[in-house]
C-alpha cells in the first residue's frame, strides 16, 4: 500500500460506524465523530495538487456529517457524568434524576435533528468522491501533500502556542476550550505525519492525546455543569432542590478545579510538542523522499478506538 492508505484507512473507519451511528447507538455516534474528524484532516492535505479530485465536494460533506454527529455526543457524554455522580452518597438521587430527564429532553430532540441532518447527506456519493481522491492520490508522483502537511503542522503549532500562552494559569473556561480545540486539530495533522512513518510524530501524538484528555474530561463537566444550571433556573417544585442542586454544582466546581491544576503542570509538555513540531516534523516532511510504502495494521485498531 502507498500514500492512498492514508486516505482509505480512514474512509472504512466512517463507513464501519456510520450505520450504527445513524441507528443511534451512543458508541458509533461517537466513534463516526471521530473517524469524520480524522478524514476531514486528511482529504484537503492529501488531495494538494491532485487535478479532478473534487476534494473540496468530499470536504464539505464530511463536515456536514461531523457536525450532525456532534450536539448528540456530548449530551451522551454528559449523561454517563450524570451516572458517576449517582454513586456519591452525599448527592442527592431526586435533584440528579431532574438534570438527567433534562438532558435526556435536549438529547431526544437533538437526536432527531441528527438523523434528519444525516437523512440529507448522500454517503453513496461522498464514496465516490473519496475514491477519485484516492485513485488521483495513488497516481501522484509529486508528493506535494507532504510540504501541505507541514505548513499545516507549522500553523496549528503557533495557534496551539498562542491558545496556552492566552489561557495562562487562570481558570478560564472559554480560553481552556479554545486550548482543547487547538491541540484536537494539531493532533489529528500529527497521526497523518505518525502514519507516514514521519519520526517523532508519534511520540508527539501521544503527549497530545493525554492532555486531550485532561481537557476533554474538564470540557465535558463544563456542559454537565450547565445542564445543572439550567434546572437550577427552572421553578423548583421539590422541598429543597435548590440546596441539592447548588451541592451538585459544588461537586463538579471541584472537579473541575482539579483536572485545572492537571493541566497546568502538563503545560510545559504542550511547549515542548510545540517547538517539536516547528523544528523536527515539519523539516523531516519537505526533506525530499521516495513514495511512501507503508503497512498501516496499526490504523486498523486505532480506527476503533476514541478520542
Amino acid at each position: 500500500p502507498g500514500t492512498a492508505s492514508l486516505l482509505d484507512t480512514r474512509a472504512r473507519a466512517l463507513r464501519r460506524y456510520l450505520p450504527s451511528a445513524v441507528a443511534g447507538d451512543h458508541t458509533g455516534v461517537h466513534q463516526a465523530r471521530v473517524a469524520s474528524r480524522r478524514l476531514r484532516e486528511a482529504v484537503p492535505v492529501l488531495a494538494t495538487g491532485l487535478k479532478g479530485s473534487k476534494s473540496k465536494k468530499a470536504s464539505r460533506k464530511i463536515r456536514r456529517l461531523t457536525r450532525a454527529l456532534g450536539t448528540v455526543r456530548e449530551l451522551d457524554v454528559t449523561l454517563k457524568l450524570i451516572d458517576e455522580l449517582s454513586t456519591s452518597d452525599d448527592l442527592s438521587r431526586p435533584a440528579l434524576q431532574d438534570v438527567r430527564l433534562h438532558v435526556v429532553a435536549e438529547r431526544d430532540k437533538l437526536r432527531e435533528l441528527m438523523l434528519s441532518d444525516l437523512a440529507e447527506i448522500d454517503t453513496a456519493k461522498l464514496d465516490r468522491r473519496l475514491l477519485t481522491v484516492s485513485t488521483a492520490l495513488a497516481a501522484d508522483t509529486t508528493g506535494a501533500w507532504r510540504k501541505a502537511l507541514a505548513s499545516r503542522l507549522m500553523s496549528r503549532s503557533r495557534h496551539l502556542t498562542a491558545a496556552v500562552q492566552t489561557a495562562g494559569q487562570l481558570y478560564v473556561p472559554e480560553h481552556l476550550h479554545q486550548v482543547r480545540i487547538a491541540a484536537k486539530k494539531l493532533r489529528y495533522g500529527l497521526e497523518l505525519a505518525a502514519d507516514a512513518r514521519i519520526a517523532g510524530a508519534a511520540a508527539h501524538v501521544r503527549t497530545v492525546k493525554r492532555i486531550q484528555t485532561i481537557l476533554g474530561r474538564l470540557h465535558d463537566l463544563q456542559i454537565l455543569q450547565s445542564h445543572v444550571a439550567a434546572v437550577q433556573a427552572a421553578p423548583q417544585g421539590r422541598a429543597g432542590a435548590h440546596e441539592a442542586l447548588a451541592a451538585i454544582a459544588g461537586r463538579i466546581e471541584e472537579q473541575c478545579r482539579l483536572l485545572h491544576g492537571k493541566y497546568v503542570a502538563a503545560v510545559p509538555a504542550l511547549h515542548a510538542v510545540t517547538a517539536g513540531v516547528r523544528s523536527d516534523v515539519a523539516g523531516r516532511l519537505t526533506r525530499a523522499s521516495r513514495p511512501l510504502k507503508m503497512a498501516l495494521p496499526r490504523n486498523r485498531k486505532r480506527a476503533g478506538q476514541a478520542v
